[in-house]
């Protein structure tokens, strides 16, 4: 594997704007990971926060992954009601993912991969560019209610793809059962209005890819004592899947070798590991 990129020194423009990302893999090679960070990090603290787990599938050709760099720490995401900077100064950040995805080859497969603001973001893409992904993955974000979604007008037809989820049960900042953020979230983040729980977001993608079967949950084998997982899966066949890891006890964070985060955070898994996830729901080779 090599990185090609000194963090934050790569650049494409937009809008008349440079923005930054870290490239890591050979640039030529097999599909094309965005992986969009949370608020207050960048893509080189958010890399450190996954303990660089997404590296991996850069390792054996298999992908070429870039961690963006949002605009002053966050995302101009698809909730409506959102004020930090990158919303007020109307960041282009749609097109920033297409820059970026010009830049590496639009022949290649496209995952985009977001964390809590950059899960948001995630969203935005599926709903205003869903043209750019053969699939998404979504970290500890649920889906804004239909009064605090910011779509494109008019909406792009949805283009059905495999969705990831996982979410923690005790998340302290983005309730696994939806809702309103926590006052001090909403004051912390700069973020404001609803959402919905994290099954009924499930639920929400498995019907826009068409999936009309019972969804089959199994509960997943635990080393730990304090956190497990259970899978929930939407499937018919000649649909795309989603499929939802549930965190009970999990906190707002990603399971896998990542740093212990700070304590207000809650709990993080480490028996599954969410690079590996997305790996084998998108089929992307990874050395072992």
């Amino acid at each position: 594997m090599s990185e090609f990129s000194v963090p934050g020194m790569s650049t494409v423009e937009v809008g008349g704007r440079e923005r930054t990302f870290t490239a890591v893999g050979s640039e030529n090679s097999g599909d094309l990971i965005l992986v969009f960070h949370g608020s207050k990090q960048n893509g080189r603290k958010h890399r450190a926060f996954t303990g660089r787990a997404f590296d991996r599938l850069a390792e054996n050709g298999g992908a070429t992954v870039v961690y963006l760099d949002g605009y002053r720490g966050n995302w101009n995401d698809a909730r409506r009601q959102s004020f930090f900077p990158a919303r007020m100064e109307n960041m282009d950040d749609v097109g920033f993912a297409r820059a970026v995805i010009q830049k590496f080859g639009s022949q290649r497969r496209v995952f985009a991969v977001g964390y809590s603001n950059g899960g948001q973001m995630v969203m935005r893409l599926i709903h205003e560019a869903p043209e750019l992904l053969a699939g998404a993955a979504i970290f500890a974000a649920t889906k804004p209610t239909p009064e605090s979604f910011l779509l494109p007008e008019p909406a792009p037809a949805p283009v059905p793809m495999p969705v990831l989820l996982i979410h923690g049960t005790k998340d302290p900042i983005v309730a696994y059962q939806g809702g309103r953020l926590k006052w001090w979230a909403e004051k912390m983040f700069k973020v404001g209005g609803t959402a919905l729980s994290m099954p009924q977001t499930a639920r929400y993608f498995a019907e826009r890819n068409g999936i009309t079967a019972a969804p089959i949950t199994t509960k997943l084998p635990a080393a730990e004592a304090k956190t497990s997982l259970e899978r929930t899966e939407y499937r018919e066949e000649g649909k795309p899947p989603v499929v939802l890891y549930t965190v009970h006890g999990g906190g707002h964070t990603i399971p896998g070798p990542g740093k212990a985060p700070a304590f207000f955070l809650g709990r993080t898994n480490r028996d599954a590991d969410a690079a590996q996830l997305v790996a084998d729901l998108f089929r992307i080779p990874v050395r072992g």
